[in-house]
């Protein structure tokens, strides 16, 4: 793993054929890897945060772009030697408890739902960690208006083809409620740009009949919720 900014390479890891999900590895030599929260503070083991390179790897900057410099080469606040520059990746990143590091995707790919900031590649973390899953995307799409709502693709190997509710079981044991996704799509395969990375504009739509599987609808119980109830089926 690595970026152009830091000379392709800064992370390796050795694969191994039995592992369904592959982390990025451990820094190369002369290499640090830190990762930095919202509040541009160290995250701890099993918390995503933005990835920043350092190292002797860290090129000067972008030629002729010296604001771009500024805004994506920093200051290593963490570092041993003073005046060095860490690289801010824009990737997302957490350790494991065996010191590898795992990318979550793009920090661009974080979305806000009803207040809650949610990083779509936890949940795509989530979903590739279960053994039928062989790739998994999520959207927050707003396909109505003013309706947003978060929608999992998954591409599951056969013949050991898990349900909806299946797979929303897995979800529940490690997300929080607010990260569930309101869908979940099974596709055969997933569209891809033509450098052969997965085509997220292209994703389909969910059907309007398709709803989540695992939850069932309650009636009202109380006069407020009778007044919620009709208020959702007049927008």
């Amino acid at each position: 793993y690595g970026p152009t900014e830091t000379t392709i390479w800064s992370t390796i890891y050795e694969v191994r054929s039995s592992e369904h999900q592959i982390p990025i590895g451990r820094p190369l030599a002369n290499t640090t890897i830190t990762l930095l929260d919202h509040a541009r503070e160290l995250v701890p083991i099993g918390i995503t945060g933005e990835i920043l390179i350092g190292g002797d790897g860290v090129t000067r900057g972008y030629f002729g772009r010296p604001d771009l410099t500024a805004e994506k080469f920093i200051p290593d606040r963490f570092g041993v030697k003073a005046g060095t520059r860490v690289y801010q990746t824009g990737d997302l990143g957490r350790y494991r408890t065996n010191g590898d590091l795992e990318c979550l995707g793009r920090l661009d790919n974080q979305v806000k739902v009803r207040g809650h900031r949610i990083e779509l590649g936890e949940i795509e973390a989530v979903l590739g960690r279960h053994p039928a899953v062989h790739q998994a995307s999520v959207l927050l799409r707003e396909d109505t208006p003013d309706m947003k709502e978060l929608v999992a693709y998954v591409v599951v190997e056969e013949p050991v083809r898990p349900t909806r509710e299946d797979l929303f079981t897995w979800m529940k044991h490690t997300l929080p409620n607010y990260m569930l996704p309101s869908r979940l799509i099974f596709l055969a395969t997933f569209p891809r740009t033509p450098n052969g990375k997965v085509d997220r504009q292209a994703l389909p739509a969910p059907d309007p009949a398709l709803y989540t599987e695992g939850r069932r609808n309650i009636s009202p119980r109380t006069s407020l919720e009778e007044l919620v109830a009709v208020g959702c089926s007049k927008r």
